[in-house]
C-alpha cells in the first residue's frame, strides 16, 4: 500500500533518501525543520486522514499567503513533463552523450515546492543540487537572487526565479552582471503557468490560458491531483483548473492582478496590492514592500504598506522618499495611509506572507511609523 513518508528538510543525504522512498513506490513529504509542534501535527493529521490517491508520487507544501500549511499531492508526470523545457530555459549544459552537466543552487529548504521540484528533476537526470555558492545555476525566489548578487563573487550564469514578483531593477541588476534571468509565475497546485525571459509573461510550453471574467484558468499536464486531508483554492472545470488568481491578457502577454481575496475594498474603490507594490518597489532604499488592507469601520479598509528597507539604509530618509513617491505616483485612493517598516515575514522559500504581514501590523506587533 502506498503511503506518505515524512522526513525533514535537513535530512542527511536527502536526495538519496528521496530516491529510496520513490523506488519503494511511496510518497515523500518533506517537512520544515523550523516548524513548531502544532504546525507539524496539523500536516501529519492531514496526511493521516487518507492514503495517497492513485498515481501520487510527490507531496509538496504550500501556505499561500496565510502561513497555514496544506499538502498538495501530484503525479510524477505532472513534474517530469516540464523537465526538458526547464532545462532549455535554464540553458543547462550537456555532454556529448546529452547528459546534463551543471550544478544548481537551491537556497530555499526542500520543504518548499520549488526546491522539491528541482530535487525531483535531479533524480531524473537534471542539474545536480550543490551546496557550493559557486554553482552556475540558481533556482529560487527574488530574495535568493538578491542575496546572490550581494555576495562577493556571484559566479552565476543563469537564474530561474519564482515564488513572488521579480522587480525590474533586480532583473536588470542581474542581467548587468551577466546572469541569464528567467522568471515564472506558477503555483504549488498548478506548477509552471507562464514564463518571462525579459519581455513579459507568456504561457509556459504546454499550458493553455483562459481568462474568465478576470480569473485565470489553465489547462496543462502539470496540474496537481489535489490536497491531502484538507481543502484549498484549487478548483476544476473539466480539464481546466484555477487557484483564484486574477489576470488579464495584454496582447499575448499575461498581466497578473493578484488573488481576489487580496483586493482591498476602500470606500468605493478596489485596490490591487500588487499594483501599488510595483510602483513603490522602485524607490531607492526599498528592499521589498507588502501592501494590505487595514480594516476600518464604514469605509471597509485603508491601504496600508509594510516596507523592508535595504540594510544600512537611513529609515527616516527612505520613509520620506517612499511616502513622497506614493503621493506623486499613485491615485489618491491607492496611496497607503498607514505605514510600518521592518523585515517582511516570509515562507520557507522566501515568499512574502501578506496575511501574516497584515496580522502583525494590525495586532500591534510592528510599531507604525509616524513622521
Amino acid at each position: 500500500m502506498t503511503r506518505f513518508v515524512p522526513l525533514t528538510d535537513d535530512t542527511t543525504d536527502l536526495l538519496e533518501r528521496l530516491a529510496q522512498i520513490r523506488r519503494a513506490g511511496d510518497v515523500p513529504l518533506v517537512l520544515d525543520r523550523r516548524w513548531d509542534d502544532s504546525q507539524r501535527d496539523e500536516v501529519m493529521r492531514n496526511v493521516g486522514a487518507d492514503e495517497p490517491p492513485t498515481g501520487a508520487a510527490w507531496a509538496t507544501l504550500t501556505s499561500g499567503s496565510s502561513g497555514s500549511p496544506r499538502v498538495v499531492v501530484r503525479t510524477a508526470d505532472s513534474w517530469s513533463a516540464s523537465f526538458d523545457d526547464v532545462a532549455r530555459l535554464f540553458g543547462v549544459g550537456r555532454d556529448p552523450e546529452g547528459e546534463l552537466l551543471d550544478e544548481v543552487r537551491l537556497p530555499a529548504p526542500a520543504s518548499s515546492s520549488l526546491t522539491l521540484f528541482s530535487l525531483a528533476h535531479a533524480l531524473d537526470g537534471g542539474p545536480t543540487p550543490a551546496d557550493t555558492s559557486g554553482a552556475p545555476l540558481l533556482h529560487g525566489t527574488p530574495q535568493a537572487l538578491r542575496a546572490a548578487l550581494e555576495s562577493p563573487a556571484p559566479s552565476l550564469r543563469s537564474a530561474l526565479i519564482g515564488g513572488s514578483h521579480l522587480d525590474l531593477a533586480l532583473r536588470e541588476g542581474a542581467e548587468a552582471a551577466g546572469i541569464r534571468v528567467v522568471s515564472y509565475y506558477g503555483a504549488a497546485e498548478l506548477s509552471f503557468v507562464a514564463v518571462d525571459t525579459g519581455h513579459g509573461l507568456r504561457p509556459f510550453p504546454g499550458v493553455e490560458i483562459d481568462i474568465r471574467g478576470d480569473e485565470l484558468w489553465v489547462r496543462s499536464p502539470f496540474v496537481a491531483l489535489g490536497y491531502a486531508g484538507s481543502t484549498g483554492p484549487l478548483r476544476r472545470d473539466g480539464e481546466w483548473a484555477t487557484v483564484g488568481d486574477r489576470a488579464e491578457l495584454v496582447g499575448d502577454r499575461l498581466r497578473l492582478l493578484g488573488r481576489a481575496d487580496d483586493a482591498i475594498l476602500s470606500a468605493s474603490a478596489t485596490i490591487v496590492p500588487e499594483e501599488v507594490e510595483a510602483v513603490l518597489r522602485g524607490v531607492p532604499g526599498v528592499r521589498d514592500i507588502v501592501v494590505f488592507g487595514w480594516p476600518v469601520p464604514r469605509i471597509g479598509a485603508l491601504v496600508a504598506a509594510h516596507v523592508e528597507t535595504d540594510e544600512g539604509g537611513d529609515l527616516e530618509s527612505i520613509a520620506g522618499a517612499v511616502r513622497e513617491a506614493a503621493g506623486q505616483l499613485l491615485h489618491p485612493a491607492h496611496r497607503p495611509r498607514r505605514w510600518t517598516f521592518g523585515p517582511v515575514p516570509r515562507s520557507a522559500s522566501g515568499k512574502p506572507l501578506r496575511a501574516e504581514t497584515a496580522r502583525r501590523a494590525i495586532e500591534g506587533e510592528v510599531v507604525p511609523h509616524v513622521r
